[in-house]
Parts: C-alpha cells; structure tokens; sequence
C-alpha cells in the first residue's frame, strides 16, 4: 500500500516551478553551447578563404553609405555586424577611402571608377578635398571615372565634380546655396525662464563659444570672425567647382544669388537647371548609368547591373590585405579626433590618458622612427590637452620626429596639442586657431527659489562654501576665476610663441580666440604648409631619414581589438557564417543588441561641471566652429 506524500499542494506548485526553471536553465545553456560550437566551426570552415581574384576590365563602384571619419567610433564587431547583413559600415575612414583610390590607380583590372557619393556624410571640406586629389590622380593614371547621384549637397558635390562626368537623376537637384553659421542662444531661457545665472570668464573677444549661454544673439565680434573665415572656405569652394566644371567663381556667385529666378524660369525643374549651369552632364537614371557603364566595360548578365565590378567594402580587402610581420621602419600615425576630453576614452573622442598612452607607445617601440599625429578636433578640456601636448615633447626628446596634420578641423585645444609639433600641415580649408581659453559657471539659487528651495549654513572663513552652486557668486569668488583664465590663457599663447618661435606678443595678435582657415593661418605663421596626410607622412619619413617610399612602412597606433573581436570578423567575414548571420533573424536580434556602441555627443555643460580635484572651474580650450 503506497504512503500518502507529506507534500501540501503549495509546496507541490513550488518543486514544479523549481524543476521548470532548472529545464528551462539547462536549455539555455544547451543552446549557447551549441551556437558557440556553429561560430566556431564556421570560422574553421569560412574563415580561412582567400580574396577572389579580380578579373580584368573590372568596375569600382565607389558607393558607401556612410559618414566620412578619421577613424571608426564603433568596435570591429559591431563593424562586422553590419557588414554580414550587406550594409556598409556607417563610418568611413579617410584613411581606407585614399588607400582604395591609390591602389586603383596602380591596379591594372581595374579600368574605371562608379563614384557615387550622394549617400556620404562629411564634416568639413578639407577632407574632401584630399579625396578630390586622390581623384585627380586616378583620372590622369588613364582610369575613367564617372559620377552618379540622386541627388547632392554642396559638400558631396564638390567631390562629385572630380569625376570625367557627372549625371545626376531627372528628379534630383544640386543646391549650392552658400554658406551659414546659425546657433541656437539660451540666455533668455536659462536666466528669465528657468532662473540659472551663467557667469562667464575668457580672454579673447573673439572667443565666442560659451556665447549662447550669456546672451541672446552672437556678438558682433563673433560674426566678423565667422564672416570672415567662412567666406575664405565658400570662395575657395566656388573656385574648385568652376575649375573642374568649366566655368567661373563668378558665374556660379551670379547664379546663386539669382536662385529663386532660376528656379522659376524652368518651372521648377531642378534637375534640368543643373545641366544649364554646367553643374552636371546629364540627366541619367542609374538604370541607365549601370547600362552605360555595361556597354563601355565588360558586360556581365550575372553581375549587378550587367557589367563585371567590385564593390568599395570588398576592394578594400585586395588594397589592405593581411600582412605578416613587417620589419621595415615605422612612421607612426595617430589619430586624435573628436572632442578632448580627460581621463581614457573610446575611438572617436580625444582622451587626455588614452591619447598620451598611444603616443607614449610610439615613443617605447623601437621600430617608430617617427610620427605623425592627425588631429580633427574642436577642442575641449585644456588639463586634457596639456597632457598630450607633454607626450609630444617626450617624442620630441626622444629624438622621434612629430609631424602634425590637420583634418577639417584643429581648433582651440585641437591646436594646443599640435604647437610643438616639427611641421604643421593644414588644408586651405581647415578650420584653425581659437586660441583661448575660457570657463562657465552655472549658479542655482534663484531657479531653487523657484520651486521653494533656500540654502543657508556657516563656513570657517569666507572662501569655504564659495563654490556652492546653489549660492550666488560672489565677486571676488569671479575675480579668482578670471585670473586662473587669466592665467591658462597667458599659458597657451606662451606655449604657441615657443613652438612657433614667436613672441607671446606676436601671437596674443592672431589668437584672442579667433578662428582662421588653413590658407589664413599660414599666412599668419599657425601653420607651416598646405597639404594633406599624406604629405605629412612623407615630411615625417624624410625627418627620420628612413630613404626613399619602400624602404618603410606606415603604422596606425590605436587600441587594439579584443581577442573575442577579432573572432567575430573572422567568422563574419566567411561564407558560412555571413551567409547564416544575413539568414537568422534570432541571431540579428541579439547581436544586435549586444554590439556596444560608442558615444557620440558630448555637450559643453558636461564638462563645465567635471572640474578637477582642487580646480574652481573646469578650463576649457573649446570651439563651435564646424561647418
């Protein structure tokens, strides 16, 4: 006879959740097991295939969509990711956009170029103008090199116009406009509205960043300085256009400044007034460009479009190919692009540790003979760009040659941590100078009257407490801050006049916070030459005396990929497993979600408020002045 069981339902109901749980745990690891063994053995099937040999009469279609970078902000898998679904990366590096075009050029299968650029995103034009020569330099190697869009802005059609000929779609348009430097002012808003008093410390006039924080419109010295730059970088952008179109500055000023006219005379017809002002050659669908491109290349029913190409993602891998170990001397490039910023920080953003550290590993490594340091940077922490600067110096003592090379910006702090370098090289249209400092300090008291907040207390002297930001500012607390800008301004124009072997003087006339263009600091001694990364690199390998192109090699410093990165390209990048990637929707999903992601944005009043330990106010070498 069997025992009744001493168990009670409710603890019935609670061993079968236990043992459902522990079903259900076991699963899980089961299938995480078995989808780590698929990565695995993908890799061991897929990984290991060598590039496709390029046939002859072969297309380049130089088509990404994606933001132009100096270098990526997203890790390797997140980059693998992408690219095992058939999308591009979102990024581009300048970097691998000039080492495709050059190995075009010495390619003998490749016989013509697509350039499609009406999916890009630029930040300036400076970097586009170093694609534009690589162009060129394409086009006289006897490549032809055609250019299709849908539709472009100004900055993808200055590129667009390197091509032999340009079509753009019936239905689009290219709208030169000009142009325009309009920001948003606060003051109104933070003091009237919401009760906060922003108290600003600087020196320079001209040093107009912190400005939509105290006032409501840009000061009239602020205007003059970016009237004046901007209209620099405009006329020179007119005169490159009507160089490679076949007209004049002057006939392209008229027809912009008549634009509504224009417009009006071809009822709106946008497309067909492109062709009018010689802007383009025709009016094309890409239907009909993949057909003319098939009937003077190498027709090809089974390839996309009906003619033999090579895709830009895929090109690069024959013109960066795997490398063994390569015992040739270095020029070391590193990258400081994006905000400065102290502390360590990821790709994409200037870190006053993670910066020094990969110039202080060029400085350790024996096989670096010299280096160059690219800099695309508005500026920011000035503690953060003293930092860097003092590695530069460490090369420098080194006997380490440093050559600096601007991007579309080098700015503020983006020049302090550039000074000492041996040769400065700048485009004629980068945006430099801002020499200044300045600080911000936000006050509370009234907005916490506001919701019926008071602060009182006592300090041991009259100093203690001065820093509370939910207590007015007192004056002399003020007179304390602006002798430390005072001071950290004295620091900066001292530091330029020694590494530009002027007197403080000299260079207290060209800083005070105004910006210039790359053409505009030359003249004025900021920069030493004109030219782009790859003149920087040539100057730094002639330095180091390391003989002529061949007998060295050019080495980028940044932070090297996780082991688990690395096994994640590897398995995306073979047939398997980017074939079972694009087909799993379950593995989308949660590679998806796990990618990280790098920060982009980083706001001003974040680092107004990240002071240093014993700083009464975060100095910052800062500058809005993008395009």
């Amino acid at each position: 006879m069997s025992q009744p069981s001493s168990r009670g339902p409710v603890l019935r109901a609670i061993v079968g959740v236990w043992n459902g749980m522990n079903f259900v745990r076991r699963l899980i690891l089961n299938l995480l097991f078995l989808f780590i063994l698929l990565l695995v053995l993908a890799v061991m099937v897929g990984g290991g295939r060598g590039l496709r040999p390029l046939d002859a009469r072969t297309t380049l279609v130089f088509a990404p969509e994606a933001v132009l970078v100096e270098q990526y902000t997203t890790d390797p898998a997140s980059r693998s990711l992408q690219a095992s679904f058939g999308q591009g990366p979102a990024e581009v590096q300048l970097r691998d956009v000039l080492k495709v075009l050059e190995a075009a050029r010495t390619d003998g299968n490749i016989e013509r170029v697509l350039l499609r650029v009406d999916r890009m995103g630029f930040s300036g034009f400076a970097a586009i103008r170093e694609i534009g020569a690589a162009v060129q330099a394409l086009r006289e190697s006897g490549k032809q090199v055609v250019a299709f869009g849908e539709r472009f802005t100004q900055a993808q059609y200055l590129l667009a116009a390197h091509a032999d000929e340009v079509y753009l779609d019936p239905q689009g348009e290219v709208m030169l406009i000009g142009l325009s430097g309009y920001r948003q002012f606060y003051r109104e808003g933070l003091q009237d509205k919401l009760g906060i008093d922003m108290h600003l410390f600087k020196v320079g006039e001209y040093k107009s960043a912190a400005e939509p924080f105290i006032r409501d419109d840009a000061s009239p010295e602020s205007k003059e300085a970016d009237l004046f730059w901007r209209g620099d970088v405009w006329q020179r952008y007119l005169e490159d256009v009507a160089r490679l179109r076949g007209t004049t500055a002057a006939q392209l000023a008229a027809d912009i400044d008549a634009l509504p006219e224009r417009v009006a005379a071809v009822d709106g017809d946008t497309a067909r007034l492109a062709v009018q002002q010689k802007l383009v050659d025709g009016l094309k669908t890409f239907e009909e460009v993949e057909n003319l491109l098939a009937e003077r290349g190498h027709a090809d029913e089974e390839a996309p479009g009906g003619f033999r190409q090579v895709g830009y993602n895929d090109y690069l891998r024959h013109a960066d190919p795997p490398r063994a170990a390569d015992p040739r001397p270095q020029v070391a490039v590193v990258v400081a692009e994006g905000e400065i910023v102290e502390g360590r920080q990821p790709p994409g953003r200037i870190g006053g540790e993670s910066t020094a550290a990969l110039l202080r590993e060029a400085r350790e490594d024996d096989d670096v003979k010299a280096v160059v340091l690219r800099v695309n940077s508005p500026g920011g922490s000035a503690y953060a760009s003293e930092v860097i600067r003092r590695e530069i110096l460490g090369l420098k003592a080194a006997d380490k040659p440093v050559v600096v090379s601007f991007g579309d910006v080098a700015a503020s702090g983006g020049y302090w941590i550039s000074l000492d370098g041996d040769r400065i090289y700048a485009d004629a249209s980068t945006i430099t100078g801002s020499i200044g400092i300045f600080g911000l300090i936000p006050t509370f008291p009234r907005a916490l009257e506001k919701i019926g907040v008071h602060t009182d207390g006592v300090a041991t002297t009259r100093m203690a407490g001065a820093f509370d930001l939910s207590r007015p500012l007192a004056p002399e607390v003020g007179q304390v801050i602006q002798s430390y800008i005072d001071k950290g301004y004295r620091d900066f124009i001292t530091r330029v006049a020694q590494g530009r072997q002027r007197t403080p003087e000299q260079i207290d006339e060209v800083a005070r916070g105004r910006v210039w263009t790359g053409a505009q600091a030359l003249e004025r001694g900021l920069v030493d030459e004109l030219g782009g990364i790859q003149a920087a690199v040539a100057d730094a390998a002639a330095r180091a005396r390391l003989g002529e192109d061949g007998k060295w090699r050019v080495r980028y410093i940044e932070r090297a990929a996780t082991p688990f990165e690395k096994f994640f390209a590897a398995f995306v990048q073979g047939g398997i497993g980017r074939a079972w990637l694009k087909e799993s929707e379950l593995a989308r999903s949660l590679l998806a979600r796990a990618a990280p992601q790098a920060e982009r944005d980083l706001r001003v009043l974040d680092q107004v408020l990240q002071t240093r330990d014993g700083s009464p106010v975060s100095v910052l070498a800062h500058c809005f002045c993008g395009l």
